[in-house]
C-alpha cells in the first residue's frame, strides 16, 4: 500500500508544483476514520516527505466533511473486542518522527515539510487530533469541531490532552475535552486554533494552498525545516538558554549554505529569492 502503487482506497492525493494535497477520502461515510485510512495516510505522507520538489503538504477531506471521527462500525467493534484496536497492520510506514515523536500523529511534528490542515467540514475526535498536530490550520466558518470522546464514554484521545491546552489554553481545552460539545470554527476564531477562518470549505482549501505556495515561493526549504524542528524541540524541553545556544549554532551552519547566499543576494538586489 503506497502512494505509487495505486492500491489506495481511503486516501487520495495530487501534486501541483511544490505543494501536495492529500484528501481523507471516504465521502460515502463522511470520511470516517478507519485503520485502513490511518495506514494509507501514513504511507502517502511517508512517500511525499522525501520528494525534493515538494515544500508543503495540505491535508483536507473529500466534501462535504473533513472527517467525522472514528467509523461507527469500528467503534462498535471495540465493544465486542473488549479493548482498543487501532486497526493498523503490524508494519506501517513511519514518516517524520524520531524516538520521541514516533507515535500516531505526533510524527507530524517531526515531518520534514510543513503540514497545513484545510478543515472544510465536520471534524471530530481522531480527526481533530490529526489537525492539532498540523503546523498550520485553516477552517470553514461553519465547520463543526468536537473532541467527541466523553460523549462516547472515552477519555481524550491521540494526544489531544497535550495539544489542545498548548494551542488554546487550559480553560478552553477543558471546555472541549470535558464536554465533547460541537462548536463551529467561527465560534473559536479568536482561540488561537486557526490561522484563518474562511467562508466555506472551498475557501478553506484555497487559503491553505495559497499559504503553501507563498511559503514555497518566498522561503528557503532548509530554513523552514530547521525552524520547524526548533519549534518542536523547544515545546518539549522548556529551556530558553538551550534554545538560544542552539539557534546560534544553527545560524552558523545556515550561513555556510547556498540557500543563505541566495537569500542575501536577493535582498541586496531587491528581487525575489530563487531557492
Amino acid at each position: 500500500m503506497s502512494a505509487a502503487n495505486g492500491e489506495l482506497t481511503a486516501i487520495r492525493w495530487e501534486i501541483d508544483g511544490a505543494v501536495a494535497t492529500v484528501w481523507l477520502h471516504r465521502p460515502h461515510r463522511h470520511n470516517a476514520w478507519t485503520g485502513r485510512m490511518h495506514a494509507e495516510y501514513r504511507s502517502v505522507l511517508a512517500e511525499l516527505e522525501h520528494r525534493p520538489e515538494l515544500r508543503a503538504v495540505v491535508v483536507t477531506g473529500t466534501p462535504p466533511a473533513f472527517c467525522v471521527g472514528g467509523d461507527s462500525a469500528a467503534l462498535a467493534g471495540h465493544v465486542d473486542k473488549g479493548g482498543y484496536d487501532t486497526g493498523l497492520p503490524a508494519e506501517v510506514a513511519r514518516p517524520g518522527g524520531g524516538d520521541r515523536l514516533d507515535a500516531d500523529f505526533a510524527w507530524q511534528f517531526g515531518y520534514r515539510l510543513p503540514i497545513i490542515a484545510a478543515v472544510n467540514g465536520a471534524c471530530a475526535g481522531v480527526a481533530l487530533a490529526l489537525v492539532t498536530f498540523c503546523d498550520l490550520r485553516f477552517a470553514a466558518a461553519d465547520a463543526k469541531v468536537t473532541t467527541a470522546a466523553p460523549r462516547l464514554g472515552l477519555p481524550a484521545e491521540y494526544g489531544l490532552s497535550w495539544t489542545l491546552p498548548r494551542l488554546v489554553g487550559v480553560t478552553r481545552a477543558n471546555d472541549l475535552l470535558l464536554s465533547g460539545r460541537a462548536i463551529s470554527a467561527a465560534a473559536t476564531a479568536d482561540w488561537g486554533l486557526w490561522n484563518g477562518i474562511e467562508a466555506d470549505g472551498e475557501a478553506a482549501l484555497r487559503a491553505a494552498r495559497d499559504y503553501a505556495r507563498e511559503l514555497a515561493r518566498t522561503t528557503g526549504p532548509l530554513a523552514v525545516t530547521a525552524t520547524k524542528r526548533q519549534i518542536v524541540r523547544d515545546l518539549l524541553r522548556h529551556d530558553p538558554a538551550a534554545s538560544v545556544g542552539e539557534s546560534i549554532e544553527l545560524l552558523d551552519e545556515a550561513m555556510r549554505t547556498d540557500e543563505y547566499a541566495e537569500g542575501v543576494a536577493a535582498l541586496t538586489e531587491k528581487r525575489s529569492p530563487r531557492f
